[in-house]
């Protein structure tokens, strides 16, 4: 099961797209610069003349989150999934899924292409996965932190968790506690 986003007007060039294997974005006819989400006007000039282009559906994570609840009742049985923010090779941000890797070796800069999706008769989700595959099948993804640091793990019980990582030193208080132990319950 899926949800299924509301289609405009406005927003019909992108949907139709999908089903075809495409991936298009809106481009502004006077300064020529893409855009996403699909809007009336040009973000950059304001010009009220924007087209659709189709993009090479390449990019890479900008951002990502691991959503372990489910928001909505169509998404319970798809837990653990990934929402993400993928810079396309082209300069727009598109918010999608990502498929075809376990959440957990999804990283920030991943090179991920597109994939389309039909989830009913009408309509097609564009989501995106992993670009290449290394031999074994396992996804790329970095290393847990650069110069083999260890990625960051959750405290002990009773232990306060502690601010860590390359950037740490430029955060004010760094190495102080982010929170304190609760005391034992009278």
């Amino acid at each position: 099961m899926a949800i299924i986003p509301g289609m405009t007007d406005l927003t019909r060039p992108y949907w139709d797209a999908a089903p075809e294997g495409r991936l298009v974005v809106q481009q502004c006819r006077a300064c020529v610069r893409a855009w996403h989400p699909p809007l009336p006007v040009c973000p950059h000039c304001n010009s009220a003349d924007p087209g659709w282009r189709e993009v090479a559906g390449t990019g890479t994570v900008y951002t990502y989150t691991v959503v372990r609840h489910p928001t909505h009742i169509a998404l319970a049985d798809q837990v653990p999934y990934v929402i993400a923010i993928v810079e396309l090779t082209e300069g727009p941000r598109v918010v999608t899924g990502i498929t075809g890797c376990d959440p957990g070796d999804v990283r920030a800069g991943m090179p991920v292409r597109v994939t389309f999706t039909a989830v009913s008769d009408d309509v097609t989700l564009p989501y995106f996965e992993p670009a290449v595959s290394p031999p074994g099948g396992r996804p790329p993804c970095r290393p847990p932190g650069k110069g083999g640091e260890t990625p960051l793990s959750p405290p002990s019980p009773g232990e306060p968790a502690q601010i860590a990582g390359p950037w740490a030193s430029r955060l004010p208080g760094w190495g102080r506690p982010l929170c304190r132990p609760r005391p034992d319950p009278i």
